[in-house]
């Protein structure tokens, strides 16, 4: 028998990025939280800083849904997991509408997304520099594939009385619905940095305040009646929720016996990348997921036995994380002892010798610096050998987001072999029971990657 999840729901897009998606989605959750709703937040594509605002609007953690990294066949199974015991779910796009992996047609698209999730799309148009065209773009959006189902259009940075009524009159001739307007103001204005906004947790309580003056700016512009009336026009989907016990059990992976690991997971301000269903897959894996902050604690959680460190902004904290001495060396006499580590991105520049001059880990003979190049996008990749995440030639669908150089030292052995875009070249590293690189994973797709990593993790009360 097909069991349906019949959960009220919203996609959140726009013409292009800049355009208020963030301002309005995260305005949006916080808005039906305060009436009393729970709300279950989303985010297309691998961002992973918008879910942070989410998770704060909400009280629920922000999780990605994103048709590259984890594939289409996972995208309604992951959202029914979130949106587990949720009255309405927000889902904030990408880019724009239409926008996805490059060259690879509607793939990780909100487009894609909203179609799998049979959920109808308010489209946030900026209407700051145009009044009667405004009818025309939204027309061909609306137009573009059928399949999309354009439930209304909130206006944002709108400048006065008169330019709302232009707004609204070009609208209502071309037949579509205005759920909101939203004036011009700095209120819900957020710092960014890299193509996104600046992490939760390095701005708090700075970030409470912007998200409640988002949830302010939507609850006074917007038609929140009209709008949750919407959402419930969403029809039931009949996708069963992913589980990460199935998901391992599908694998062949199931627990195994014995005490519980621990598994040390880095997060505080400088690592704040992290998808959820890392931790659980970890925790269905057999383990103890403990959360540690390097910028303040000393030590590694005790019995530590595995260790993940995510991705974030390191370079911002650099001395900090440098000062940190002896959780530096804990870090260091681990990946010596043989004990399984998995670093992204920020773990990758933590673990290396320096990072623009700061003493870091030291675990790799590596050193990393900044620089004005922005690395950006998509990669499908293979594993060159076997290590602690996966066996030789496992096929992976990664991102890659940063503006760092490493220079390596001599005798490593690289992580993955991106075959595309561009040229095919290795990646990262390998180096006994550390696996480092700057490819972002969603283990989702690879929920080996946890299963592999707890099965090598040093028990408790075994010698490290």
């Amino acid at each position: 028998m097909v069991s349906t999840l019949r959960i009220p729901r919203l996609v959140v897009a726009a013409p292009s990025s800049g355009s208020g998606k963030t301002t309005v989605a995260t305005g949006l959750m916080a808005a039906f939280t305060a009436r009393g709703l729970t709300v279950s937040p989303h985010k297309a594509g691998p961002d992973y800083i918008d879910p942070g605002y989410h998770a704060l609007a909400t009280g629920r953690p922000g999780r990605n849904l994103d048709a590259y990294l984890c594939g289409t066949e996972l995208l309604g199974p992951l959202f029914a997991h979130g949106a587990a015991g949720a009255d309405l779910a927000v889902v904030e796009g990408v880019m724009g509408l239409y926008d996805g992996a490059a060259g690879q047609g509607e793939l990780a698209s909100t487009a894609q997304l909203a179609k799998a999730l049979r959920a109808p799309v308010v489209l946030v148009v900026d209407g700051s520099s145009q009044s009667r065209s405004v009818a025309a773009l939204v027309h061909g959006f609306a137009s573009w594939d059928p399949e999309v189902r354009i439930g209304g259009v909130i206006l944002n940075k709108v400048g006065s009385d008169r330019h709302e009524e232009l707004l609204r009159e070009a609208l209502d001739e071309a037949g579509v619905d205005v759920l909101g307007v939203l004036r011009r103001t700095p209120q819900a204005a957020t710092p960014s940095r890299h193509l996104g906004l600046v992490p939760v947790a390095e701005r708090e309580p700075d970030a409470v305040a912007a998200v409640a003056a988002m949830a302010e700016q939507v609850r006074a512009g917007c038609d929140l009646d009209a709008l949750w009336a919407l959402a419930r026009s969403a029809p039931p989907l009949t996708d069963a929720p992913w589980d990460p016990a199935e998901a391992l059990a599908g694998a062949g992976t199931p627990p195994p016996a014995g005490p519980r690991p621990v598994v040390a997971v880095a997060g505080g301000a400088a690592f704040t990348f992290s998808y959820a269903e890392h931790a659980e897959l970890l925790t269905a894996a057999g383990a103890e997921v403990v959360p540690f902050d390097p910028l303040r604690d000393e030590r590694l959680p005790e019995s530590t036995g595995a260790l993940v460190i995510g991705g974030g902004f390191p370079e911002v904290y650099a001395p900090e994380l440098s000062a940190n001495a002896a959780l530096r060396a804990e870090v260091a006499a681990l990946a010596a002892a043989g004990a399984p580590v998995a670093a992204e991105c920020a773990g990758l520049l933590y673990l290396a010798r320096e990072l623009d001059g700061a003493p870091m880990c030291g675990v790799l003979d590596a050193s990393a610096r900044m620089t004005e190049r922005l690395t950006l996008g998509y990669r499908d990749a293979v594993a060159v050998g076997d290590s602690v995440l996966a066996p030789a030639g496992t096929r992976v669908f990664g991102h890659e987001f940063h503006r760092t150089r490493l220079e390596p030292g001599a005798g490593t052995e690289p992580a993955w072999g991106v075959v595309r875009p561009g040229p095919p070249r290795t990646e990262g590293f390998v180096q006994g029971g550390v696996h480092a690189s700057y490819l972002h994973v969603h283990w989702a797709a690879l929920p080996t990657a946890a299963a592999r990593l707890v099965a090598r993790a040093v028990r408790p009360g075994a010698a490290v």
